[in-house]
């Protein structure tokens, strides 16, 4: 798919490039590996902080609330059982869960290139030549965004993410700046659009092309 290419100033290139096959028009049989990918995403960044505090952890409870016998009421042998108020809690969180998920490295690749190819058939796949910023100014990426039409969530995919690069797009709603090597479900699928530098593109193209390779010896 031919794309119009644009440097970070804003002027237009006079090649254009064609997107690589086995990556931006691989086929999506159903969404199940995505929604894997983006789950597994999700929760192997999850930070396990929810704790509480089990009956004998509780201060208080000591003494025994009444006699055992002789009141007509239940025994009880502490004021922190579980079904008493300010008691402890029953199989709550410890902080020692374990919620990450394990997903292979060739299906997580499988997984982004179906998500760059529905994005590629949206229409939300962009190309620029490159992106340079030696001022970290923002005002020279907006004027970038707005050239080439990404109003809306964007997701900017570089080959270095350098300090300047860092300084130009952190103050842009809605953009999110990403090292081309470090790409995944969960940004791409998040995306409205998706622009690529040049030297990000052949980046991400030697990764995954190799792997669609294998996966199609494979078979």
């Amino acid at each position: 798919m031919p794309t119009a290419t644009f440097t970070s100033t804003g002027a237009k290139a006079t090649t254009a490039v064609k997107l690589d096959k086995s990556i931006f028009e691989a086929e999506v049989a159903n969404h199940q590996l995505l929604k894997d990918a983006y789950v597994a995403y999700l929760s192997n960044g999850r930070e396990n902080l929810a704790v509480t505090k089990t009956r004998g952890l509780v201060s208080g409870g000591g003494k025994k609330p009444w006699k055992q016998k002789g009141t007509g009421r239940a025994r009880f042998g502490s004021s922190r059982v579980p079904i008493w108020r300010g008691g402890g809690i029953t199989f709550g969180p410890t902080g020692l869960e374990n919620y990450t998920k394990k997903l292979n490295v060739s299906a997580k690749r499988t997984a982004i290139r179906q998500a760059l190819s529905l994005a590629n058939e949206a229409g939300q796949v962009i190309v620029i030549e490159a992106f340079e910023n030696k001022t970290g100014k923002v005002k020279a990426t907006a004027e970038l965004l707005k050239k080439v039409g990404a109003t809306r969530q964007t997701l900017l995919v570089v080959d270095n993410k350098d300090e300047k690069a860092v300084l130009a797009t952190r103050n842009v709603p809605g953009l999110k700046l990403v090292q081309a090597r470090y790409l995944n479900v969960f940004d791409v699928m998040n995306a409205h659009h998706i622009i690529f530098t040049k030297a990000a593109l052949e980046m991400v193209s030697d990764w995954l092309a190799v792997e669609a390779k294998k996966e199609g010896g494979a078979k």
